[in-house]
């Protein structure tokens, strides 16, 4: 059952593959963008805000969504992000004393399109099987050429500077302004939860934006430096790995969080490619390298770094800290000689475990040794 009128929708693949269901926001249409899936069942406001979704529909592969409804604390950012959602059932209801307005209510309101009805296991299969692809949602039984003209004309993820579109415009500060800790964070598509871990941790924030340059960052004399997670190919964000290299030469600690992974592979001689689906949900176990300890993350990832446990072609400086066991993929890089990490999962999570939260420790002890240097 849904709060909304059941209009027919569908969405259109660009392998020809049609699903129906039923569709809202008809002002937002036709959605087109790449259609990805995640595997979170809870967690749906964060997941819908977080900046690194931009240019995407999402399906959710848990059979309901929106029974706790939607608040103004959860949020990622400051609206939700995504192109599109697509769901087994849109809950018509929602019970929780957070809640503060329905999920649907939620995403009309920022003009997202939600198809729900739709067999959201058979989707998700298909995409598993052949991959992630473009796609469009539109209303009506069968797609006009108008529908199929938009899906044309959507491009490939591939090759796409996102991070400029999610960027702050203009640097801001978050957290106490007494702090002693000062952590300039360069903004691809930053979630709200990694300035509150920081926040928690005794620094404050000044967030800037994604093409600011290495003499405007150290101008703001950082103790730690964090490149943060964000949409798009990382290959396409050319201005970045310069500026982190002249960076990193300055001794300055620096943290990278998943696109900022990816650019700190990138800085020091390795290539990105992309995934046949992606990582996307709470759930992916990562094993350190080291230690052996397996950590179960929250990942949301569409590219990762070329290379193996053996190393990163191209890149000797780094080493490989952590490995996807799923797939082997790099999910952790460590500079051999200068305090500079990053890894591909997301240990704010938000959604997700809290089983690799250290690592913001890890960088804080990081932060405190090049002080006392």
């Amino acid at each position: 059952m849904s709060i909304f009128g059941g209009t027919p929708g569908f969405l259109l693949l660009e392998d020809g593959t049609l699903f129906h269901g039923q569709v809202d926001a008809l002002d937002g249409l036709p959605a087109v963008a790449e259609v990805v899936f995640t595997t979170n069942m809870t967690g749906y406001q964060e997941v819908f805000t977080d900046p690194s979704y931009r240019g995407q529909i999402v399906v959710m592969t848990a059979p309901m969504m929106g029974n706790y409804g939607a608040n103004g604390s959860d949020p990622e950012s400051v609206k939700p992000q995504v192109s599109g959602v697509v769901v087994r059932e849109l809950s018509a209801g929602y019970s929780s004393w957070r809640a503060e307005e329905g999920l649907g209510a939620y995403l009309r309101r920022a003009r997202i399109p939600v198809l729900h009805g739709v067999d959201t296991r058979r989707l998700t299969r298909h995409l598993r099987a052949g991959g992630v692809m473009r796609g469009v949602i539109g209303a009506g039984s069968s797609p006009t050429e108008a529908d199929r003209a938009a899906l044309d004309a959507c491009p490939s993820m591939a090759g796409l500077d996102l991070a400029t579109a999610v960027t702050t415009p203009r640097p801001y500060e978050w957290g106490d302004s007494t702090a002693s800790r000062h952590i300039v964070a360069l903004d691809f598509g930053i979630k709200r939860n990694i300035l509150r871990l920081f926040a928690e941790r005794g620094c404050r924030t000044t967030v800037v934006p994604a093409q600011s340059t290495a003499d405007e960052v150290l101008a703001l004399k950082p103790d730690g430096i964090f490149l943060s997670n964000g949409p798009g190919d990382p290959e396409a964000v050319k201005y970045a790995p310069a500026v982190v290299q002249r960076l990193a030469a300055s001794g300055i600690p620096i943290f990278g969080i998943c696109l900022g992974h990816q650019i700190i592979g990138l800085t020091y001689g390795g290539r990105t490619y992309k995934l046949p689906y992606g990582h996307r949900g709470g759930n992916h176990p990562v094993k350190d390298v080291k230690t052996g300890r397996v950590a179960i993350t929250s990942q949301n990832h569409g590219f990762a770094v070329e290379g193996s446990v053996a190393g990163i072609p191209g890149a000797p400086d780094l080493e490989v800290t952590n490995v996807n066991l799923n797939d082997g993929s790099i999910e952790g890089v460590r500079h051999r000689s200068l305090p500079v990490f990053g890894v591909q999962y997301h240990p704010e999570a938000a959604p997700g475990p809290h089983d690799a939260r250290s690592l913001f420790d890890d960088f804080m002890d990081a932060v405190q040794n090049h002080a006392k240097a």
